[in-house]
C-alpha cells in the first residue's frame, strides 16, 4: 500500500525561495565566466588579426620599389576590413633600401582598450604587438 501525503503551499514557498537564492549567487557568476570568455576569445582574434596583418604586410615589403605609403595602405586594409583601428605600423628598415637575403622585420601594435568589447576591465592598459620577419629573395 501507497502513502502519500499533501504537500502544502509553504514547502512550495520555501523551495521558489531557495531557487531565487540560488539565482541570485549563481547567475553573476556565470555572467562574469561568459563575458571574460568572450573577452578572451576577441583578444586571441586581435592577435591572429594583427599577426596575419604583420606577415601581409612583410610580404610586401620585401618587393622591389615598395614604398612606405604601400605597406601602410596594407596594413589598414587588411585591419580595417576586421574592423581594427588605433595601430602602430613599425619597421625595423627601410623598404626601399632593402636588398637580396636582407631580413625586414614589420611590427604592428595595438591597445587592448581600443578593441575590448566589454571595456578594459580585463585587460587593463595591455598593448598587444605581432611581428613578422622575412628575408628578401629577389
Amino acid at each position: 500500500m501507497r502513502i502519500t501525503t499533501r504537500k502544502t503551499k509553504a514547502s512550495f514557498r520555501v523551495k521558489d525561495g531557495a531557487a531565487l537564492i540560488e539565482l541570485a549567487v549563481c547567475l553573476p557568476v556565470f555572467f562574469l565566466i561568459t563575458m571574460a570568455t568572450i573577452e578572451t576569445c576577441r583578444m586571441i582574434y586581435l592577435r591572429q588579426s594583427l599577426k596575419m596583418a604583420a606577415y601581409e604586410t612583410a610580404r610586401l615589403a620585401i618587393i622591389p620599389g615598395v614604398e612606405r605609403k604601400d605597406l601602410d595602405t596594407m596594413c589598414d586594409v587588411f585591419l580595417r576590413g576586421r574592423k581594427l583601428q588605433g595601430y602602430t605600423l613599425t619597421l625595423s628598415e627601410d623598404p626601399t633600401q632593402t636588398t637580396y637575403r636582407d631580413t625586414i622585420t614589420v611590427s604592428i601594435t595595438i591597445p587592448a582598450e581600443k578593441c575590448a568589447l566589454v571595456g578594459t576591465w580585463f585587460y587593463k592598459e595591455q598593448l598587444f604587438t605581432e611581428s613578422v620577419t622575412v628575408m628578401a629573395e629577389y
